[in-house]
């Protein structure tokens, strides 16, 4: 079987022919938010529909890390290691400390309660920045079927100072986001209203400034089968993103060079692995992994 489908001769150097697609997990609703812990060797990643988060260990297996979880979604790790959740079912982001212990990071915004935080990132200067689109409150799939209290923006929190601000508020529904590898630029998928199939897919991409402050935000690339859920970029600028036919491998100028083909629809990635070259990647009810030339960017 193919697992590798080449559009630019560049993508031949980032994938090894012996390097095979593997599913190390099956059996789920529908996985999302992959998250590596280099210094526990596990990934962890959410069983929405279930309502839990599950942990995967090299040899080990899988086996239950949060239940309930709040329907979990998106997750990361902050710049002390710390896991830093976007949980549908409170409408809100937490932190949980070494310790079990889980502090709320944002759960409202001028009085209104947020809506379902879906994904999320940390910048080096400790900035919590996360995207908030109405999915988890639409119906009672992944969350609870609730009010929309305000519209679907992307955050940033500066925990030091206690603050929340809405960076981004011209987005149908912002979804995946993550930084290059510099942090000089911030990508932002727009995956469009539930259930309005005429929405327009794409991700775009914000100059950062040294202040945190967006500019630009022009569209950098339409995934062409499916859209961009969630993605995660490497060490040299290259994203790697979420489609429906599997992940798309998408270069810092916003060509497409190649794909990895994956036998269900893809939700999300992550790099881990010992020196972060293996590509986790949650696709509707498994977990696959494949081992590239590539690293990822070198966060916790």
């Amino acid at each position: 079987m193919a697992f590798f489908e080449v559009l630019d001769k560049s993508f031949v150097s980032f994938v090894m022919g012996n390097a095979t697609l593997k599913q190390i997990a099956t059996g789920f609703d529908w996985v999302e938010g992959p998250v590596w812990f280099g210094d526990a060797n596990c990934l962890l990643f959410s069983d929405i529909p279930n309502n839990r988060i599950m942990r995967w260990i090299p040899g080990l297996g899988t086996s239950v890390f949060r239940e309930p979880s709040n329907f979990a979604n998106g997750h990361t790790r902050d710049r002390q290691g710390r896991l830093i959740s976007c949980e549908h079912g409170a409408r809100r982001v937490t932190r949980t400390a070494h310790d079990g212990s889980i502090t709320v990071i944002a759960d409202s915004f001028e009085g209104k309660r947020l809506n379902s935080p879906n994904d999320v990132v940390v910048k080096s200067d400790g900035t919590i920045w996360f995207t908030d689109p109405h999915y988890g409150i639409m119906t009672n799939y992944e969350g609870q079927k609730s009010q929309q209290e305000l519209p679907c923006q992307v955050y940033r929190v500066d925990p030091d100072a206690g603050t929340i601000e809405a960076v981004l508020t011209d987005f149908a529904c912002p979804n995946g986001l993550a930084f290059s590898p510099d942090e000089d630029r911030l990508y932002v998928a727009d995956t469009g209203v539930i259930f309005d199939d005429s929405a327009e897919r794409h991700i775009r991409v914000f100059d950062v400034g040294p202040d945190n402050r967006l500019s630009g935000g022009e569209v950098f690339h339409t995934i062409s089968v499916g859209f961009a859920d969630g993605f995660r970029l490497d060490r040299d600028g290259n994203l790697w993103s979420s489609a429906a036919d599997g992940v798309h491998c998408i270069n810092r100028d916003g060509e497409l060079i190649g794909k990895i083909l994956v036998p269900e629809l893809v939700s999300n990635v992550c790099f881990g692995g010992r020196a972060k070259h293996q590509l986790f990647i949650t696709a509707t009810t498994s977990i696959y992994m494949i081992s590239l030339n590539r690293e990822g960017v070198q966060r916790p």
